[in-house]
């Protein structure tokens, strides 16, 4: 038996989300339906977590088990050919068995786009939150503090998420703007809880919009209450960077 590691970037628009339901088409049911062709055998594909339906992935990190002898040259081109054009295999590598995809994370980095201008973007509409009020990027980056560290993170998870504990690590949380006028704001974390980043960014654009301040985060996150926070950013605005592993 074999342990084959893959690099996966999708766009996310089309799909219920990585999981398999029975509500929609999931990006993971396809790629075990690519493998199945492919190798012969009935695969589970297992990746390092969840993205939601309309999100997108430029690194996501999965495993499968086979006892195909096929090269990993063989593997990622045979896989690419059987997807569709809005998934993609970028890296296949054998590893060692003890390689969990989801167990072994060290930390994951999310970017969030927002298209701030006065006029709506055409080719981003799938890819960046259209905002036309300009956001004030000092007071956002003046709160970014506020949320690196361990926190209790209650306020900024749906309330359907599955963990029970709350508790998550933001190792890195950065702000820029290109001359595009496409604000991006990246997160690294030990662990992301269910729209974590969104309502995080949604509380972000409260603060560049001047609906909130500092002191209203301080509370919101001293409260564990999710019906304290603001709105949840869209999902079209958000990807999966990278996944680390130590």
């Amino acid at each position: 038996m074999r342990n084959i590691k893959l690099i996966v970037e999708y766009d996310g628009t089309a799909y219920c989300g990585w999981q398999r339901q029975q509500n929609g088409l999931s990006i993971q049911q396809l790629l075990e339906e690519s493998i199945g062709r492919m190798t012969g055998e009935e695969s589970r594909v297992i990746g390092s977590g969840r993205t939601d339906a309309g999100v997108h992935a430029i690194g996501q990190v999965a495993h499968f088990h086979t006892a195909s002898r096929l090269g990993e040259r063989n593997i990622l081109m045979g896989i690419n050919s059987l997807l569709p054009a809005d998934i993609t295999v970028r890296e296949v590598r054998e590893v060692d068995l003890s390689f969990h995809a989801r167990f072994d994370v060290k930390s994951k980095v999310y970017v969030y786009r927002i298209c701030n201008r006065p006029v709506r973007p055409a080719l981003e509409r799938r890819y960046a939150w259209f905002i036309w009020v300009p956001l004030d990027l000092e007071r956002i980056g003046g709160a970014l503090d506020l949320f690196r560290g361990t926190h209790d993170f209650s306020s900024f998870c749906s309330t359907h998420t599955d963990s029970t504990d709350h508790i998550r690590t933001i190792l890195d949380l950065g702000l820029m703007k290109d001359a595009d006028d496409m604000i991006h704001i990246s997160m690294e974390a030990n662990g992301f809880l269910r729209y974590m980043v969104r309502n995080i960014v949604g509380a972000l654009v409260d603060i560049g919009r001047g609906r909130c301040s500092r002191e209203d985060v301080v509370g919101i996150l001293a409260a564990n209450d999710r019906r304290k926070a603001g709105m949840t950013a869209p999902p079209q605005g958000l990807f999966l960077k990278e996944v680390r592993y130590g």
